[in-house]
């Protein structure tokens, strides 16, 4: 019968021996470490203080915010009416993909108020086609994207604010795709218009007769 490996002066020493090792592996001075809790007092520093001040003329890094328009979309006193870069496909693809991920559950792919979340039970916010929507400033929309407004939480942590301009951007594309007035289309395009109206007008009708 095979004995254990604990058992007989060599099984025992092996034993020992790894205690020992698991022992030294655990040390102390790991968890005891010369550090300040955070609002603890402190000895060392003249004020009493362990947290110590921003060295003076120093910003962190990503900080430097010298662009007011950019980072708060204000022009003086007042929201801009202006964007701080160009508007390019580039920034509007990143606005849809930026707008799809943090907009839409609330305001919903389209900007009409039926988002994901509106459906279980959230308050619905108004749709982008409303008057008084389609005629605020894109500094304000930056705005409330930034800061937050009545329910709307605010998102200043989570986007960027290039991020959040170019979410202003796609979300006057779909202000504009929503209510546009005719002239605002291109000549030639305005028959395109009238051909998607009868074909709408008919499907309807196709669609009321099966009825």
């Amino acid at each position: 019968m095979t004995k254990p490996l604990t058992q007989g002066p060599l099984g025992r020493l092996v034993f020992a021996s790894a205690l020992l090792l698991t022992a030294a592996a655990c040390r102390q001075d790991m968890h005891d470490q010369p550090k300040y809790r955070g609002l603890r007092g402190s000895t060392f520093f003249a004020d009493g203080q362990s947290a110590r001040p921003l060295v003076n003329n120093t910003v962190a890094r990503g900080q430097l915010k010298e662009d007011v328009l950019l980072q708060t979309g204000k022009n003086g006193q007042d929201d801009a009416e202006v964007f701080p870069f160009p508007v390019t496909d580039a920034v509007m693809a990143r606005g849809q993909e930026r707008f799809n991920i943090y907009c839409s559950p609330c305001h919903g792919r389209t900007g009409n108020g039926d988002g994901m979340v509106v459906r279980r039970g959230y308050r619905r916010p108004p749709a982008y086609s409303d008057e008084r929507i389609r005629n605020t400033t894109v500094g304000h929309i930056f705005d409330v994207i930034t800061n937050g407004f009545g329910a709307m939480p605010d998102y200043e942590a989570q986007v960027p604010p290039a991020d959040r301009w170019a979410i202003v951007a796609y979300v006057k594309a779909l202000q504009l795709s929503a209510y546009a007035p005719l002239e605002t289309v291109p000549a030639g395009d305005r028959g395109k218009l009238d051909e998607n109206r009868t074909a709408a007008a008919e499907s309807h009708a196709a669609e009321t007769e099966r009825k």
